[in-house]
């Protein structure tokens, strides 16, 4: 049983922020399928863009993205400052801001998650 929290901080202005966001969608989609991991998949600084592009039907990780959909959550502060807030509260998705407005890295380490970042 591992326990993996993915963080996803590639913006969406090149050809390897596109590969990085799929590298870390994949990933999740890994641990999400194994029974007993625990997942948390957090979208945090320019990373947040990708939220309204990925909720788009006809974007070609769609359906990857839905596939962990459940685990979703966002950086509150960098979801406004990126200008997606609307797009992130569109969605449904949780905001995360349990450290100055931001989620909280110390918790996920207390709590023995292994941190990756894409």
């Amino acid at each position: 049983m591992a326990k993996a929290a993915i963080v996803i901080l590639a913006g969406t202005e090149s050809h390897a922020d596109r590969g990085r966001v799929l590298n870390g969608l994949q990933a999740a989609g890994e641990f999400s399928s194994t029974r007993g991991d625990q997942l948390e998949l957090i979208f945090d600084g320019a990373g947040t863009q990708w939220v309204p592009e990925l909720e788009d039907e006809d974007h070609e990780y769609h359906a990857l993205y839905r596939s962990v959909r459940d685990d979703i959550a966002v950086c509150d502060y960098c979801t406004d400052a990126f200008g997606v807030g609307e797009a992130v509260d569109d969605a449904g998705l949780p905001r995360l801001d349990d450290y100055e407005g931001h989620p909280s890295v110390r918790s996920l380490v207390d709590a023995e998650f292994e941190i990756i970042t894409f």
